[in-house]
């Protein structure tokens, strides 16, 4: 008797795509992905790693479990708010709503009413403005980097930008603050020495190429002992008297003073002490998409909107709208996460570690972003064994732990309440995939 070649009896690719869950998919994850993933699917039945009469079923379970991107939603269990790793802010219900609502056709540049073109943002701008009132007019575009490169091209592209040593910083990546102001044609003129800089440093350096003075928060690192910085109302005396602007970049995007971090620089302080335009970040401390600031006076704010470099660092229509229901929102998860009541806390801790077997330990969370940095946000956390730590990143979902002094710390200062459980399933799946391992 003749033996049946068993790759006769992997089913047909258009007997697949013909059925409903699986057009279903086609119209949610479209036809090449589709396509590709059935062909897939075959293929390792045809090099026998599957056998075929489970080909279907294998589709279907792969067609219900698969995302349009690559990118894994993550549980930060760090107790570092606005982590970088892991795309900084996360956004608020109504600004994944507003975000959504976007997605399709809308009125960014036109006028509904007479069917004109309209100002970009119109809508945003206004509501910066309700939150700052010490701004006269604000821009967005894509990111904090570009809003300080728009400014010092806009002030400075021929001319020289008079900055601090001490403020001449790197953030991540190796991303160097000098090397982005040469990008734009700028001149640096350093002022003064990395630990003391003094407001005679600066009126000795301002000149007639003098583009702009600029001041540059720290962020993520502080000089303390023998030091001297000149204050932003110094600074507003002497842009006066030499007739140039003066610019501020704050980086973490704290729109109004927050007694929880008394040392960050916040964007109405900043302007109401005297810079003429402040920059700074919308995925940090205001919790919304990536996204640069500008808020400050009107004809300097106009005078980078009019640069041929504000339309390649503009905004989109998503950032836009998302920016937008968080400024208006005036909380988000950033914000909750900040101000978490440790002793809820410590009960969340609790209950994961009663259900893992793990024990409560004090953990102090951090801002992250570069915002108020040593500052520490008292919290707690659940001990368990460090290969947990590994075991965690790899489930699904995702969970990211801190690794600290050879024991896997979970944080739930920066996980919602409403997923605890999903929290405590994933940590539940990890330590039993541990155990498996070590039988």
């Amino acid at each position: 008797m003749t033996q049946v070649d068993p790759r006769r009896l992997i089913p047909r690719t258009d007997q697949l795509l013909s059925l409903p869950p699986v057009q279903e998919a086609r119209n949610r994850l479209g036809e090449n992905a589709v396509r590709d993933l059935v062909r897939d699917i075959q293929d390792r039945a045809r090099r026998g790693d599957l056998p075929p009469e489970q080909v279907q079923d294998v589709v279907l379970a792969s067609l219900a479990a698969h995302r349009n991107t690559k990118l894994r939603p993550v549980l930060n269990a760090t107790g570092v708010v606005v982590h970088t790793n892991l795309g900084r802010a996360p956004l608020a219900a109504s600004a994944i709503e507003a975000l959504v609502s976007a997605s399709g056709y809308v009125d960014v540049e036109l006028d509904l009413a007479t069917g004109t073109r309209s100002k970009r943002a119109v809508a945003l701008r206004q509501a910066l403005l309700n939150v700052c009132p010490a701004a006269e007019d604000a821009l967005v575009v894509n990111n904090g980097a570009a809003a300080l490169v728009l400014a010092t091209t806009a002030l400075a592209a021929s001319g020289e930008v008079v900055v601090s040593r001490g403020e001449l910083i790197e953030i991540g990546a190796g991303f160097r603050l000098p090397d982005l102001i040469a990008s734009t044609g700028a001149r640096l003129r350093e002022v003064g020495t990395t630990n003391r800089t003094h407001l005679k440093d600066y009126a000795d350096a301002i000149g007639p190429q003098t583009g702009c003075v600029l001041k540059v928060h720290q962020s993520n690192f502080r000089v303390q002992g023998f030091t001297s910085a000149v204050a932003v109302s110094q600074l507003r005396e002497l842009a006066d008297e030499k007739c140039v602007p003066l610019v501020v970049d704050l980086g973490s995007g704290l729109l109004a003073p927050d007694p929880l971090l008394p040392d960050e620089p916040d964007a109405a302080t900043t302007l109401a002490e005297g810079a003429d335009v402040i920059t700074a970040s919308g995925d940090k401390l205001l919790g919304g998409p990536q996204a640069g600031i500008v808020l400050g006076r009107g004809d300097v704010v106009a005078r980078m909107a009019r640069h041929p470099l504000a339309r390649a660092v503009r905004a989109d229509k998503l950032t836009l709208a998302a920016l937008e229901a968080t400024v208006r929102a005036g909380t988000s998860p950033v914000t909750q996460a900040l101000h978490a009541n440790p002793e809820r806390l410590r009960a969340r801790a609790q209950r994961l570690a009663d259900a893992v077997g793990g024990s409560v330990v004090a953990h102090d969370g951090r801002v992250g972003g570069g915002g108020a940095p040593g500052v520490p946000l008292p919290g707690w956390a659940v001990r368990l064994p460090e290969p947990a730590a590994a075991a965690l990143r790899a489930g699904d979902p995702a969970v990211l732990p801190r690794v600290h002094d050879g024991a896997c710390l979970v944080d739930p200062r920066c996980i919602p309440e409403s997923d605890d459980d999903r929290l405590l399933h994933a940590v539940r799946a990890a330590l039993a995939r541990m155990s498996e391992v070590d039988c």
